[in-house]
């Protein structure tokens, strides 16, 4: 992408810009002449439908008809947000809504997930997603396994941030006292102490090799372990607005719509969208960038804030290919600053936003591509 953001002259630049803000606005396919008019620079609108041809043939436009307009290719928004795309400040009315929303007093982490999810959403009309996870490394400390019959018995896990938590496993297989005496051995020898990344195939396979589980008993407790972590560093996820996709006439396919509302239902699906890497970042993802295949048509930004005591937050919202990023990315800046102002301690009398002093993070130090 960067090779044809350099080959491009301004001209072509401006073109393509004019052409996705356009689009975006209508959702119609953009001709010559409406460039032209939106330019106002007297480029004659010959010119224009040359340039526009040779950005099609660039990848960067596409035309959905032969007698249409074009519409930007998903490489087109690509090198729209890395290199074209202007900063936007939010409205006043905009800036005071969430202002109020965030000011005052201390929210209770999951109920302000909520608020910030449903502000988010009406904001940006698109469906828009919120969690908050520890940034801590959370372990097991302790393993036990609790001798029931000869085909039943209990997991018994204790963390550590102090929760203990439990499984009941029924085998096909029969099961003596001994044998779970030296599997809690090895367990609490290999497993406790350990970030959930680090359990592994290979070490479950030394494992069983360690004990001689052909039962697949260990690979049971592993799963359970990995289960137990991942959910110890999730707070809350919070998804709203989902219902806010139909207002697009891309998502007017109630089909098309209910594929991306049932994945967004899916927690485990959330928490694998696309991240940035720290706080105050914003990542982008456009169309068939995102691996999922419910958003191959879709875009999805995101932005992490700081939310103190060894807690991240971020916020998120899908649209469409022919989503207002300069927009959205100007509403994720300043809720994000927000609240990292609220939940780092700052306390409301310095929450003092206003929609003129966010600069949006949205250039290539910090947009990734996949």
């Amino acid at each position: 992408m960067a090779n044809h953001a350099m080959s491009l002259s301004n001209r072509k630049k401006e073109i393509l810009r004019t052409v996705v803000e356009l689009y975006v606005k209508a959702a119609e396919p953009v001709g010559s002449k409406a460039v032209a008019e939106a330019l106002g620079s007297g480029i004659s609108s010959a010119t224009i439908r040359s340039d526009m041809a040779e950005l099609e043939s660039l990848g960067l436009l596409e035309q959905p008809h032969t007698s249409a307009g074009r519409i930007p290719s998903s490489n087109g928004y690509r090198l729209y947000v890395n290199d074209l795309m202007q900063n936007q400040n939010i409205s006043n009315d905009d800036a005071e809504m969430i202002n109020s929303t965030l000011d005052g007093h201390a929210i209770e982490q999951v109920r302000l997930l909520d608020e910030v999810g449903r502000l988010t959403s009406r904001l940006t009309t698109y469906p828009a997603y919120a969690m908050a996870s520890a940034t801590g490394i959370v372990c097991i400390a302790r393993f036990d396994l609790i001798y029931v019959d000869c085909s039943t018995f209990i997991i018994v896990a204790l963390l550590s941030n102090d929760t203990v938590k439990n499984k009941l496993v029924h085998l096909t297989t029969n099961i003596e006292p001994p044998m779970l005496t030296k599997l809690s051995a090895v367990l609490n020898a290999s497993f406790t102490g350990i970030a959930e990344e680090r359990i592994t195939p290979a070490l479950i396979t030394s494992t069983e090799r360690a004990v001689g589980d052909s039962s697949g008993i260990v690979a049971v407790v592993a799963g359970f372990t990995i289960e137990l972590l991942v959910e110890a560093k999730t707070i809350g996820t919070r998804v709203s607005g989902a219902i806010n996709l139909l207002n697009h006439p891309e998502f007017r396919d109630v089909d098309k719509a209910q594929r991306i509302i049932r994945y967004l239902s899916d927690e485990k699906e959330l928490a694998r969208l696309p991240s940035p890497e720290s706080a105050g970042e914003i990542k982008i993802t456009i169309g068939p960038e995102n691996l999922a295949d419910e958003l191959r048509d879709s875009s999805v930004m995101a932005i992490k804030y700081d939310a103190g005591s060894d807690i991240q937050g971020l916020i998120g919202v899908v649209g469409p290919t022919r989503m207002d990023y300069s927009k959205v990315a100007a509403h994720l800046s300043y809720m994000a600053q927000g609240l990292s102002l609220l939940l780092g301690g700052i306390g409301s009398d310095s929450l003092q936003l206003n929609a003129a002093n966010i600069i949006n993070k949205t250039g290539d130090d910090n947009i990734g591509e996949n």
